[in-house]
Order: C-alpha cells, then sequence, then structure tokens
C-alpha cells in the first residue's frame, strides 16, 4: 500500500464490515489488505464481549481480526470508572442496566450493589424492566448516584434474517432515568472521546496520524474529527448514498458509497 499515508486506522464495525450476521461486499478482503497496519476496531455496541465478537467476526469470514483488536463501550464505560475512582480507598459499586457484555466488563472492575451503588450504567439489550428503572431512578435520587450511558445513539439498526429492522439504542432506553429523575446521563461511547483515545493508545499513534471508518456522521465522524483524526464516512449503513446529514457536524475527509470505493481513493493496493 505504498499510496496509503496514515499509520493506523480505526474502524466501527455494524454497518461497516457486516448487518446483521453477514459481512458486506469486499468488507473482508478490506481488512486484509489492512493487514500491515495497526488497526482496532471500535464499537459503541455495549451487548457483546470483545470475544463474542470476535466469534461473530471468524464465522463471517474475518480470519485475521483478533479479539485484542476489538474495544466496546462497555470497556470504555468500565476504563471510565477506574479513571473516576483513581486515589480512592473505596471500590466501585455500580447498579447495571443491559446485556451480558456490559456486565462482564463491569464485573472486572467493581461489583454490583442494587442498595447504595455510586453508580447507574444503563447499556444496551433485552430484559430493561420497571423494577430496574424504579431502582435506578432511587439511587440517583436518594443515594445521588451518577447516571452514566455506555452509549447515546437513540437507535440502532438490526437484521433477523434478511430483514431490516430498528431497535432502541443506549440513548433511548437511558430517557426512563433521566426523565424520571431531571439528571443527565453522562456518556462514554462515541462521539465521546474515550473509545477513541483508547484504541490510539493501544496503537501507540496520533490522532493526527490515524484515520477513522464509520458508517454514522453523528457518533463515528464527528467524534473523531473532533480529537484531529481524518475521517472516512462509508454509506454502507445508516446514511445512504446521497443522503444528506446535519451541517453542524463535522464533515468527513472522505465519503464513500463502500469500503471498496474507501480502497480506491486512499490508494490500497493488494
Amino acid at each position: 500500500m505504498s499510496d496509503f499515508s496514515f499509520k493506523a486506522v480505526l474502524m466501527d464495525m455494524d454497518g461497516v464490515l457486516y448487518h446483521g450476521p453477514r459481512a458486506l461486499p469486499y468488507a473482508s478482503r478490506f481488512v486484509q489488505q489492512l493487514k500491515t497496519i495497526p488497526l482496532v476496531f471500535v464499537t459503541n455496541n455495549p451487548i457483546l464481549s470483545a470475544a463474542q465478537i470476535h466469534k461473530k467476526l471468524q464465522a463471517m469470514g474475518f480470519d485475521t481480526i483478533t479479539p485484542e483488536q476489538i474495544i466496546t463501550s462497555a470497556m470504555a464505560t468500565a476504563r471510565w470508572l477506574q479513571q473516576q475512582n483513581e486515589g480512592k480507598s473505596e471500590p466501585i459499586s455500580y447498579f447495571a442496566v443491559g446485556a451480558s457484555g456490559l456486565h462482564h466488563e463491569l464485573q472486572k472492575v467493581g461489583h454490583p450493589d442494587p442498595y447504595t451503588a455510586k453508580y447507574v450504567i444503563v447499556g444496551e439489550g433485552e430484559g430493561i424492566s420497571f423494577e430496574q428503572i424504579t431502582c435506578g431512578i432511587n439511587l440517583i435520587i436518594k443515594q445521588h448516584a451518577i447516571l452514566v450511558g455506555t452509549n447515546p445513539d437513540v437507535s440502532v439498526d438490526d437484521y433477523a434474517g434478511d430483514q431490516h429492522r430498528i431497535l432502541p439504542g443506549g440513548g433511548a432506553l437511558i430517557a426512563p432515568f433521566s426523565a424520571a429523575t431531571g439528571i443527565s446521563p453522562v456518556f462514554i461511547g462515541k462521539p465521546s472521546p474515550l473509545l477513541y483515545q483508547m484504541a490510539l493508545q493501544q496503537v501507540g499513534v496520533a490522532a493526527a496520524d490515524a484515520l477513522m471508518i464509520g458508517d454514522r456522521p453523528d457518533t463515528d465522524i464527528h467524534g473523531a474529527a473532533l480529537l484531529g483524526m481524518q475521517t472516512a464516512l462509508v454509506r454502507t449503513g445508516r446514511f445512504l448514498p446521497g443522503e444528506k446529514y446535519s451541517s453542524e457536524l463535522l464533515a468527513s475527509d472522505y465519503d464513500c458509497a463502500n469500503l471498496e470505493s474507501l480502497a480506491l481513493l486512499l490508494g490500497m493496493r493488494d
């Protein structure tokens, strides 16, 4: 890839590499072309662990990706909790609502406590209940727990077979907690900087030398551009070719229909 000028690449996955259980055209080849470049996959999805995502990617033919290259918003949330607790002797206590990937990461840094938790953490996935909302809002109002969201996405794309559907994202699922308490949440995932910073630290590359590839202008692109990364929007996810997005968002440096078009634009060679 003699024409390729970046020292590292960060990539979103859903809508960039795959839809549901199916890899997008050219995606596996694109990743293969980057095998000599430091590459990290950053996702706002906290539902699966890095190991579970890796298994899913392998089933779709992404043979060169390792679990260590994957950073989720659940992992970033756990890192954020550690940062907040630096210098404190008391352990991290939390009350979490979300799927297994979130609980898996949080248990590495703290312990669940539905009575005196210092943090109420809301992720994505099935299972949110009236009782969980009640517990969370009481912790926030009575115990002054901090309300934390793994990611701000109001909705996310999903596929049941070939049938596309839209699911509530972290930003929607945290809304009842915020509405009932009047407290605005702290959001950890993109476009907030922590996911990008974790990825850049992992590869040892400055933001100005990295490229972020994603399918959402409001999270993937805007957040990376704020940090000084160059960005590439591929229109294989939420935003289709020709579709316009808010002028309040920072524009991408590259705007392509798909990964194959981006590879040509970047001068990538097999």
